[in-house]
């Protein structure tokens, strides 16, 4: 194989198989499993695959973690449980092509809080994604309440923006704490802290965290095994050889596998509206992840 092409592999490998969360999500849904308890399952069986390799690789670099670095982790990590606590909430309400879209406008709320937070200038990409993505948005809203068949589609659009805003905080804390961390350390501090903070709450709204057929733990093995470890993975392996803008754009191609997906399994279809809103929402994402991997500094591997 030419190794040239090995990170455009792994790059379409890992979007493919991200692509497949929301999928195995609704049907860990439908053998009854809480979304909370999804989202618990997901996290804590991620860290304790982790486990081994993190404290054999990065063992000393853990252990020397700053007090600084550490609540930056817990921080990060606290956002990443909301944002799959709200994502995956999001699946039992709306359709599955509504809830990836809107939950990977990141790059947009990333801009924002850079200029709200952080006295940042937004460049003219920024502004024209923020602006063609809302358009979107609303035209996706206003699709589901005309056309859609699940449940309650305003608030499953809505969670599935908090996953977007919630993920944001993650990926802004992040930033600052990659540029010190190895991607080892720092995702087994903030996938630990995630999955605490997921059980706990899962404990706390009384959500069953046992007592499901066993297909149910397969599919929560395979959220934690595949979208959460591999996947991620992948994305993590190509930024090494590929540009952050290419792998940006790349990545939007989760909502657009995730609603095919969708098509052949559950027959969920487009209305022309919703289409048009994932049109306008995708191109507002690719606009505003360029300005934002412009604007990044570069990264520790």
């Amino acid at each position: 194989m030419n190794r040239s092409l090995l990170p455009y592999i792994v790059l379409f490998t890992g979007v493919l198989i991200v692509s497949a969360a929301s999928i195995l999500i609704r049907y860990a849904q439908a053998a009854g499993v809480p979304s909370l308890s999804i989202a618990a399952w997901r996290l804590a069986l991620a860290a304790l695959l982790l486990t081994p390799l993190a404290w054999f690789r990065a063992g000393p670099e853990l252990r020397s973690l700053g007090r600084r670095d550490l609540l930056l982790g817990v921080a990060s990590g606290t956002f990443l449980a909301l944002h799959f606590a709200s994502w995956i909430s999001s699946l039992a309400y709306t359709s599955v092509a509504s809830s990836v879209a809107l939950v990977t406008t990141n790059p947009l709320w990333v801009g924002l809080a850079s200029l709200l937070f952080f006295r940042e200038r937004l460049g003219w990409r920024t502004l024209l994604g923020i602006a063609a993505t809302f358009v979107g948005t609303v035209f996706i809203g206003l699709s589901d309440q005309m056309s859609s068949s699940a449940p309650d589609p305003a608030l499953g659009n809505t969670l599935a923006l908090v996953g977007a805003i919630t993920v944001s905080g993650y990926l802004l804390i992040g930033r600052d704490l990659r540029r010190r961390l190895s991607v080892l350390a720092y995702i087994y501090v903030v996938y630990s802290t995630a999955a605490v903070v997921l059980v706990l709450w899962a404990l706390a709204a009384r959500q069953p965290l046992f007592g499901f057929p066993p297909y149910a733990y397969l599919l929560l093995l395979g959220l934690a095994i595949g979208p959460q470890l591999l996947g991620h993975t992948a994305f993590n392996y190509a930024l090494s050889a590929l540009s952050a803008t290419f792998i940006a754009v790349a990545i939007l191609g989760e909502p657009v596998g995730s609603a095919l997906l969708a098509f052949v399994v559950f027959g969920e279809r487009f209305a022309p509206l919703q289409l048009a809103g994932f049109v306008l929402l995708l191109a507002g994402i690719v606009m505003a992840s360029q300005e934002e991997a412009r604007r990044a500094a570069p990264v520790t591997s």
